[in-house]
């Protein structure tokens, strides 16, 4: 490690951590490729399980032990900054004790992604940081192979997003697809039937849907409100719903993720 102790909030050193409450997805210049952050010793650490490369670290010194287990032998520059310093840099108080400028990977071409895959997500134009980050969590926990995202959708590798998800996008392989005209073509090409997850009239209930489901299956789901485009549903072999009660019509997009996944994975 190379540990560098900073008292100046203004450091252009610590520029990458800068005012991290603006909702703008975190993509710089230099770089090329951009980077990402990961926060919390966990998320870190699943970050460099998958050889991703942090670029610096940003810690407070009670924690700066741990920093050492977690980057071994990298030869990587950790900043050190009282609580204050922190705060006064990202925005907001960091509980988590440590944070890491990440190198972001390139995106994987989705031929790679999802071979031999039987089971992947789709989110389709969900702009909420918590939402992404909480489906891709469903994901790794309830057996889906992979996630695809659309052009509109939000960045995985959002700060709040890789929080939520606890580190799973690192773990679940993703890819960002194109339009609803080519991606679709690509799925069927590759044997995949397309489930839409949204209300219709004809919509197949979810438990019937699953007791005979193709072999390999891309479940779309949509943002909150909007719901699926019809670019989606005109894609989709299939609208799927979740059975409701109580007078409520749907589920909030992560926990309708989950649902459907516990449901095609059993």
């Amino acid at each position: 490690m190379q540990l560098t102790p900073i008292s100046d909030p203004d450091d252009p050193v610590l520029d990458d951590y800068r005012s991290l409450t603006d909702t703008a997805l975190r993509r710089v210049q230099e770089p090329v490729g951009g980077l990402y952050i990961a926060e919390s010793a966990k998320v870190i650490e699943r970050a460099l399980a998958v050889g991703h490369r942090p670029r610096s670290v940003l810690t407070q010194q009670k924690w700066v032990d741990a920093v050492g287990d977690l980057l071994g032998d990298r030869d990587v520059p950790v900043y050190v900054v009282a609580d204050h310093v922190a705060e006064r840099v990202t925005g907001f108080a960091v509980h988590r004790g440590v944070m890491a400028a990440m190198h972001r990977p390139a995106e994987r071409p989705l031929a790679e992604v999802i071979d031999g895959a039987q089971l992947v997500l789709v989110l389709e134009d969900i702009g909420d940081p918590t939402n992404i980050g909480a489906a891709f969590r469903a994901a790794a926990g309830l057996g889906a192979d992979a996630v695809l995202i659309t052009p509109r959708c939000g960045d995985p590798l959002y700060r709040r997003s890789v929080r939520v998800s606890m580190g799973t996008v690192f773990q679940v392989p993703w890819t960002r697809i194109g339009e609803w005209s080519d991606a679709a073509e690509q799925l069927h090409q590759r044997g995949f039937a397309i489930a839409a997850l949204a209300l219709d009239d004809d919509a197949v209930a979810l438990d019937a849907y699953a007791a005979s489901r193709p072999e390999r299956v891309a479940l779309v789901m949509g943002a909150e409100g909007e719901g699926l485009s019809s670019a989606a549903l005109n894609a989709a072999d299939a609208v799927v719903t979740i059975p409701m009660t109580g007078g409520v019509d749907s589920l909030n997009v992560a926990s309708a993720a989950a649902v459907a996944l516990w449901a095609m994975s059993r």
